[in-house]
């Protein structure tokens, strides 16, 4: 097994992060400085800064939480981080981001190899998002951004949006793509100012009537077809 799958597998840390670690060389495998070529065999001694690696039996976590307004999505010890908030007793990371200001679904693991395939943009799994605008919502407007438009010299993709029926301010947006802040930038490029962005769906997720701040864990049916779609 690679040496950054088994450090997030033993729950130490996100792969990403154990990738730095090991480039950092405060990684040893059987007393000798680790590489990202080293591969861990059943017996091998694992030391990171000086101290054993104690890898304990995985159990993959999937869970949905719907964030509030106000909570980061970061694994930093920082105020008002995810994790902190969601208090999982297992060492769990937030599958992609939503930023501070949004609120809404978002999919948090402890399997470091499946945050990339759901949240990399390359791979373009729909995410959908309600959006709540300052004013009446023009048919120009979603037009136009359904086909992309020029945010500072980046197109974006076409795109599914459609308005929000009974409604005059809110709208529906499903993007394949993760341009910071792309749904306000868009907005603001027409003069809208964005109330309220929450997600309510990642790939086949729904967020449901899961109350605000309250997670769950995702069901046998959910995970079956999830899975399916990133094979």
């Amino acid at each position: 097994m690679k040496l950054d799958k088994y450090i997030a597998q033993s729950g130490f840390t996100s792969r990403r992060k154990a990738f730095d670690l090991i480039e950092e060389k405060r990684v040893s495998v059987n007393d000798k400085t680790a590489t990202h070529s080293t591969k861990i065999k059943d017996g091998d001694v694992v030391m990171i800064d000086g101290k054993k690696l104690e890898v304990k039996e995985f159990v993959p976590v999937y869970i949905a939480y719907n964030k509030p307004r106000g909570v980061i999505c970061t694994t930093e010890k920082i105020k008002g981080n995810i994790v902190d908030a969601i208090k999982h007793p297992e060492t769990i990371y937030p599958i992609g981001r939503l930023d501070k200001d949004s609120e809404g679904l978002i999919l948090l693991t402890n399997r470091g190899e499946i945050i990339d395939k759901i949240a990399n943009a390359e791979f373009g799994h729909e995410k959908e998002y309600i959006v709540t605008l300052n004013l009446p919502v023009r048919n120009k407007f979603l037009d136009e951004i359904s086909e992309g438009i020029d945010l500072n010299g980046e197109m974006t993709k076409p795109c599914k949006v459609s308005l929000v029926p009974d409604t005059k301010r809110l709208f529906r947006i499903t993007l394949t793509q993760g341009m910071n802040r792309q749904i306000r930038r868009m907005c603001n490029a027409y003069d809208y100012q964005v109330i309220k962005l929450q997600r309510v769906r990642v790939m086949n997720i729904e967020l449901g009537k899961l109350k605000l701040d309250e997670w769950r864990v995702l069901t046998d049916e959910e995970l079956k077809k999830l899975m399916a779609s990133l094979s």
